[in-house]
């Protein structure tokens, strides 16, 4: 490979793409600066007062940026099968990072969750690194299903449970939902039958119940967010504080960097609550404009989906789609009281690297099978030795 097409404004091959890959890149670069633009703006004062440096954040950001950046274009000039073969033994170190957060010691706690392990400066979240990977191996996992023994479905769907359990443990119910409705929705595109499906869907559904009735936090987050003024100052601070912000942006927003709710009133703005910040600053006009540019994504990602031939290929597509719009929206519904609180970042916008490397290597992915679908119909290859070696080829 081309040293110089692992950095992106020196990746001559761009103009050699299809045009779906090419819009999607873009759109993942604007989707990007906005980001670190808000994340400026909802950062600066916190930084200045507790730490003493108004762009501590922003500059952590931008050196996660451009290390994710590598990796980023590393991935979409990488063969997408490459990338599918080594899924399960990232997914498989990421597994076991998830439980090492549990043990006494080694997790780092904030928010009474201990969901980081600490690797010296280095904040590592398994939670957010492995969703790409759990796309991945979903997609090799349904996109075959027929073809797989038993024993094989079996065994990586008590993987994948044991993803779900060991997330919900931390705990962390947001991302147990987020994962386990991506694999459902990847599964029930890949074919699976229904009868499967329903019964999954009432176990992860009364998983939830029981999360929300043995934690007592989560139980009064969702009392909260049914009526938050109720308690306006405790249980229901965030929501009401988020609610202040959003509607200060009327329809054109107060102007960048004008938010006052980031001034110390709205909790963790430059993560949780980031929308409520932009929302204030930017308006109704601006929100419209932020989920236009999400619906356009989403759109792509259906698109590539479609023209994908291969259907491991193609769930994988709706698979990073679903993760990245669906947290997205999902963020976005908490900050404007949709949904009861939680702590899912907003991808691109949200200050955190694992995060940071979780969203670009799924729009890299993404864009990466666009490149490959429309190189397949251009360029069909008949391979019948490699196609056999292909069927007979197991999941491990």
């Amino acid at each position: 490979m081309n040293l110089r097409n692992l950095i992106p404004i020196f990746d001559d091959s761009v103009s050699n793409w299809a045009l779906e890959a090419r819009l999607l890149r873009w759109l993942t670069f604007i989707w990007l600066f906005v980001g670190l633009i808000i994340l400026f703006s909802a950062s600066y004062v916190v930084a200045d007062v507790r730490q003493g440096d108004g762009l501590y954040y922003f500059k952590r950001q931008i050196l996660w940026v451009l290390a994710s950046l590598f990796g980023f274009n590393f991935i979409v000039n990488r063969p997408l099968q490459k990338i599918l073969g080594a899924s399960h033994w990232f997914l498989g170190i990421f597994l076991l990072l998830i439980f090492v957060t549990l043990v006494p010691g080694l997790g780092k706690k904030a928010f009474d969750a201990a969901r980081w392990i600490a690797l010296g400066p280095i904040p590592i979240q398994p939670s957010e690194l492995i969703k790409p990977f759990l796309v991945l191996q979903s997609a090799r996992l349904f996109g075959q299903w027929e073809k797989l023994a038993w024993r094989i479905r079996l065994t990586w769907l008590a993987i994948f449970g044991l993803v779900i359990l060991g997330i919900l443990a931390q705990p962390n119910l947001s991302t147990a939902a987020l994962c386990g409705i991506t694999i459902w929705l990847i599964a029930l595109a890949g074919g699976v039958p229904y009868k499967y499906l329903t019964s999954t869907a009432i176990g992860g559904f009364a998983l939830g119940i029981l999360s929300i009735s043995i934690k007592e936090y989560q139980r009064k987050r969702v009392m909260s967010f049914l009526n938050p003024w109720a308690d306006a100052t405790g249980d229901g601070y965030q929501l009401v504080q988020s609610l202040l912000a959003v509607g200060s942006g009327k329809t054109w927003g107060a102007g960048f960097g004008m938010s006052q709710q980031k001034l110390f009133y709205l909790p963790i703005q430059d993560t949780d609550f980031i929308f409520a910040v932009f929302a204030e600053e930017f308006g109704f006009v601006g929100s419209i404009v932020l989920l236009l540019m999400l619906a356009a994504f989403a759109t792509l990602g259906l698109m590539v989906a479609l023209k994908a031939k291969n259907p491991i290929h193609r769930l994988v597509a709706m698979g990073i789609t679903i993760v990245m719009v669906g947290q997205s929206l999902l963020h976005i519904a908490v900050a404007t009281g949709a949904l009861p609180t939680t702590g899912l970042p907003l991808p691109m916008f949200s200050y955190g690297g694992n995060s940071m490397i979780a969203s670009l290597i799924g729009a890299a992915i993404l864009i990466r099978v666009a490149r490959e679908s429309s190189e397949a119909e251009v360029v069909p290859l008949h391979r019948p030795q490699l196609e056999k070696k292909r069927q007979r080829r197991r999941m491990f």
